[in-house]
């Protein structure tokens, strides 16, 4: 297992040059309120030279296919072939708020991107005829989808955001990597068993298939004290829109926080904000991030491992901290992966 980082858009040049010297693997920008992914991984591919790079996400209703294919392929040509595509549905309310699309069917809408998407990246003139896109859609058959940037290579690997069952298939079955946040090792193994069962129904092995969750991290002997340090940022994503299709909350009632959300959500309608914030369980947080003393941390990088993580991304964007502070987490995490003794 390897070490990615996500991304901030303050610092990122300085953060993803650390992350490089300290022998990450991989670093990825998000797509959210604060930023788009391109515009951060452009900056990126400017200032590295070996470390990969990913979308993390690239929402799927935020651009058409043909604009994500020719966005993947000007990122790999400028960074020399490190770019991987990170693509996903996002949620009914982003869908629906941001981009006015209808989130409907994100399975078949998945399968119609990425086959689009594919066949943009490798060469040639794109038609297409689907129950979601369609490529012309007005019959201007002229001037068809087609991508002329010249890059290292046709081969860009995609992988796929995905929460539940079908979806994690439609990864295994289509994808070459799967990307996941708040999640936990026991959550990842389940994942991985789904995203083998979609593999396995295509007729494909799981051979270099990336498994990349994005984990919060914060150091510190104390539990309660380091959980503070992130209860801002599991208060953001488990207060967006409704509590009956956020992934977030949805994960926490699995994991047996019903109750527990419920008084959260209360809290934050009333708008005591920070009374919310510290309602989020400290166990919630515990069991989906990385929190503790360094070799606490180490152990759970371990249990990522053994769930079968490939790369585990940390997430310095979840720290109520500024630059220097998340330079810091990126050199902690380097130390306790190599404490875990399973850097790989």
């Amino acid at each position: 297992m390897r070490l990615g980082a996500n991304l901030i858009y303050q610092g990122a040049g300085e953060l993803a040059r650390a992350a490089e010297a300290l022998g990450y693997d991989l670093v990825l920008a998000a797509e959210g309120y604060r930023a788009d992914a391109a515009s951060v991984l452009g900056l990126v591919a400017g200032q590295t030279e070996r470390i990969g790079l990913a979308s993390g996400v690239m929402q799927i209703p935020a651009r058409p296919p043909g604009t994500a294919a020719l966005t993947a392929a000007t990122l790999d040509a400028l960074s020399e072939g490190r770019f991987r595509l990170g693509l996903g549905v996002s949620n009914p309310h982003v869908s629906d708020g941001w981009y006015g699309v209808r989130f409907d069917q994100p399975l078949g809408r998945t399968r119609e991107y990425v086959d689009i998407v594919r066949r943009a990246l490798a060469g040639g003139p794109v038609r297409y005829s689907g129950t979601h896109f369609s490529l012309p859609s007005y019959g201007k058959e002229d001037a068809p989808l087609h991508l002329f940037t010249e890059r290292p290579s046709t081969q860009i690997p995609l992988y796929l955001a995905a929460v539940g069952p079908k979806s994690l298939q439609l990864a295994g079955e289509l994808a070459d990597g799967w990307l996941s946040g708040f999640t936990t090792p026991e959550h990842v193994a389940k994942s991985v068993a789904e995203i083998r069962s979609g593999a396995e129904r295509a007729r494909r092995d799981l051979d270099g298939f990336a498994i990349v969750p994005f984990v919060a991290m914060q150091v510190g002997d104390d539990l309660s004290e380091a959980a503070n340090a992130l209860r801002t940022h599991y208060t953001f994503l488990l207060g967006v829109g409704d509590p009956k299709d956020n992934f977030y909350c949805g994960l926490a009632r699995q994991m047996g926080f019903e109750k527990e959300i419920a008084v959260f959500r209360d809290l934050l309608m009333s708008g005591d904000r920070p009374a919310a914030a510290a309602a989020v369980p400290l166990d919630f947080i515990d069991r989906t991030a990385l929190i503790g003393p360094l070799p606490r941390v180490a152990e759970r990088m371990t249990a990522f491992a053994e769930a079968g993580v490939t790369t585990l991304s940390i997430m310095v964007s979840a720290n109520v901290t500024g630059t220097e502070g998340r330079l810091e987490i990126l050199r902690q995490a380097a130390q306790a992966l190599e404490l875990s003794g399973v850097d790989g």
